[in-house]
């Protein structure tokens, strides 16, 4: 009998949500990214030739990523310093990797409510001690100074927050994420800023990369702005020692990236503006479209607008007015799929009882059609109750 033990940890909710139910000739408006481009709309965006593709050598990359890719993204992101730039499969290794590495049972971790669950995972697994920033201690872009000095205390090692916020869209302004450096500085943590969809802002600029200099570890992706989920390519920007101290783990898991993959990520980093900008400008006028349909049914929904990003969380009325529990939400969820095969990603995901995550980053004419599924149900269900 083998004497290998099962994993008993459940998989996150957000990820078996997509296995079980995403598939082809849904309206998807649940998705926190833009939609993809393909291919060939890439290799023309950026440049691509066939004799760049085919004098590719497939050999071996390097553990920190090869230096063309490392030095694109660390000259839009980390002022040029290349040594400050670790190279991943999407942003999922990165954060496993680096806080797999830094993070130690009994550590002092905040970590804000709601974050995706992989910045959850990693300082729970390790046995650190955690203690949760509220959502409603983010108000008009600042941390609650009260909230902020009360939890980010001497001898917190890190500081754990995503920006903008997925699924709430809510972000911090320059003053904001200021307070925000000067505190975990003030009491040595290191502020651990994960900008999935930094690059899209609706309220305020884009903020720089609070990783650039000094200690902080921030991650970046090209799944969400830059419409290449399937590129399977993320970052860190994190001192070089702990960039170095990350390679035994590495050396025992995927080593590296293919230098097929580096090269069109390269590309696409140095073609950065053409492809974010493209694709934030269409998520921008569905914004423009998903407010006015809120305004339209705000007797069944109610929301807060993002502030940046590409998703929100409504919250759906019938639910909170019933005080529904969280299997209630993931019920709604499957019957808008089932009658009308549009999918949302149930709030429990991201620990919200009463509401869901809705994305606006996808083609128009698909995102329109699939707010149109969306309100003939919950009118229905109006009419119903």
């Amino acid at each position: 009998m083998s004497s290998l033990r099962p994993l008993r940890e459940a998989p996150p909710v957000l990820e078996e949500w997509y296995r079980r139910h995403l598939g082809p000739g849904i309206h998807d408006i649940s998705s926190s990214g833009v939609h993809p481009y393909t291919f060939a709309e890439i290799r023309e965006l950026c440049r691509i030739p066939a004799e760049d593709l085919d004098a590719v050598v497939m050999d071996d990359s390097v553990s920190q990523g090869g230096a063309g890719i490392r030095q694109a993204i660390a000259d839009r992101y980390a002022g040029g310093d290349a040594d400050r730039v670790l190279v991943t499969h999407g942003s999922s290794e990165a954060i496993a990797l680096t806080l797999g590495t830094m993070l130690r049972p009994g550590d002092r971790v905040v970590v804000q409510q709601g974050i995706y669950h992989s910045l959850g995972h990693y300082p729970r697994a390790a046995g650190c001690d955690l203690v949760e920033l509220p959502a409603a201690a983010v108000r008009d872009g600042e941390i609650d100074e009260d909230v902020l000095e009360g939890l980010v205390t001497p001898g917190t090692t890190a500081v754990i927050v995503n920006f903008p916020h997925n699924p709430s869209g809510a972000t911090l302004s320059p003053q904001g994420l200021k307070a925000l450096t000067e505190r975990t500085a003030a009491v040595g943590a290191t502020l651990v800023w994960d900008a999935a969809t930094g690059e899209i802002a609706h309220r305020w600029d884009v903020l720089p990369d609070p990783a650039a200099r000094g200690d902080s570890v921030s991650y970046g992706t090209f799944s969400k702005t830059f419409g290449l989920p399937g590129l399977r390519v993320g970052w860190a920007i994190a001192p070089p020692e702990l960039i170095t101290s990350v390679f035994p783990l590495r050396d025992r898991t995927t080593l590296f990236l293919s230098p097929l993959v580096e090269l069109v990520a390269e590309r696409a980093m140095r073609h950065a503006d053409v492809l974010i900008g493209t694709r934030a400008a269409e998520a921008r006028r569905n914004l423009v479209y998903l407010t006015e349909w809120m305004a339209q049914h705000e007797d069944l929904v109610h929301w807060t607008p993002p502030e940046g990003g590409l998703c929100a969380s409504p919250v759906f009325r019938e639910l909170e007015e019933a005080a529904a529990g969280p299997a209630a939400v993931e019920r709604f969820c499957l019957e808008l799929l089932s009658r009308h095969r549009t999918l949302l990603v149930p709030g429990t995901a991201f620990g919200v009882p009463h509401g869901a995550r809705l994305g606006f980053g996808g083609p128009e004419e698909d995102f329109r059609a699939g707010l149109a599924k969306l309100s003939e149900f919950l009118r229905t269900r109006g009419a119903a109750r």
